[in-house]
């Protein structure tokens, strides 16, 4: 199986199933003498953990990590940085009613097409149990860009057409003081209000996020294929069910005139607006990126959904187990890890283009 890494010269190759023993990973490109937290890294991953509140699973896994290799007294040693997640709440048996049959929305289908086979407990490799991995490796960046004077914060924008107006003052210091993990305390409320409605009827929601990056110098990214916007569409295209990206003025520039969107440079070198959300010709300009990431319904209902089993014939998918109603509050540190990780390694590439 391919495509289980990501990065140039800081890279992460991830490994593990949501129902195996353990998930986990190697990472590689991390200078030595870094001051590392692990700490830091696991509060990281309490933010994404299932069964952290009433509106998420309820799977209860601790989601410890074990640091294997490349720290040493607090410090890494340049060395593949090894780490694993003990899988300890699986409830493999949830899955049996779907060992057979594939769950519409999901990967079951065109996963068993394309290698002849399928974990059917959880999703197996193509679970966003996998995220974890992501967020580690997002968490060992943050160190490394907060040292350099960036930092990352994404947010809760939108669930169901519940969003965040455009010109409603968001304080980012109020990101974590709610379980939806959205900044606008009033809004946030009504948000997991929907959230549990949806969950009574046994359905889903899907939402949006939006993440700002302050402190990004210009000079990230390549013009041509590697352009730093694209890399990042890249990161969050890949997470579990994200279905949208855009940065900057994204699809409301589609609508607006040159005269409107172009953004001033000033005598400073920084510009008077910021449509190019802080990327231009895909190299950073010093500005604050904005992105925005779209997630769609989770595809697992608590209802009866007509499917097809692997013989073809039409058949009847029982809603049953433990599944998040909205994925979007937990997806936020993981969309902070995979622009981290983006960002690090695009700063570390910038060091080999000049002697």
């Amino acid at each position: 199986m391919a495509g289980n890494s990501f990065g140039t010269l800081f890279k992460l190759t991830s490994f593990g199933e949501s129902h195996g023993q353990a998930i986990g990973g190697v990472i590689d490109g991390v200078p030595s003498n870094v001051p590392l937290s692990i700490e830091l890294i696991q509060e990281d991953l309490d933010r994404r953990r299932p069964g952290q509140s009433a509106i998420v699973t309820q799977r209860k896994e601790s989601d410890t990590i074990q640091v294997l290799s490349g720290v040493f007294e607090g410090k890494t040693t340049g060395a593949p940085i090894g780490f694993i997640i003990q899988n300890s709440n699986q409830k493999s048996g949830d899955y049996e009613h779907i060992k057979d049959v594939y769950r519409p929305s999901h990967a079951d289908f065109t996963y068993d097409k394309k290698y002849g086979n399928r974990d059917y407990r959880g999703g197996g490799r193509s679970s966003a149990r996998e995220t974890a991995c992501r967020v580690v490796a997002g968490a060992v960046a943050k160190q490394m860009l907060a040292g350099l004077g960036i930092k990352i914060n994404a947010y809760v924008d939108q669930i169901g057409d519940l969003r965040i107006p455009s010109d409603a003052f968001v304080d980012l210091s109020l990101i974590e003081t709610n379980i939806v993990r959205c900044p606008v305390p009033e809004l946030a409320l009504e948000m997991e209000e929907l959230v549990r409605a949806v969950r009574k009827d046994g359905d889903t929601i899907g939402g949006a996020i939006a993440c700002v990056v302050h402190g990004v110098p210009v000079g990230l990214g390549d013009p041509v294929f590697d352009k730093l916007h694209a890399d990042l569409g890249k990161a969050m295209l890949s997470i579990n069910a994200v279905k949208g990206f855009e940065y900057g003025s994204g699809f409301q520039g589609s609508g607006m005139r040159g005269s409107e969107h172009n953004d001033q440079i000033l005598s400073d070198g920084k510009t008077k607006t910021n449509f190019s959300g802080g990327v231009q010709g895909g190299i950073s300009n010093g500005a604050p990126i904005y992105m925005r990431v779209g997630f769609k319904p989770v595809a697992t209902l608590m209802q009866d959904q007509e499917s097809i089993n692997s013989k073809g014939d039409v058949t009847t998918v029982s809603g049953k187990g433990r599944h998040d109603p909205c994925v979007v509050p937990r997806a936020v540190v993981i969309v902070e890890a995979m622009a981290a990780i983006v960002l690090l390694d695009h700063y570390l590439r910038s060091k080999t283009t000049q002697l």
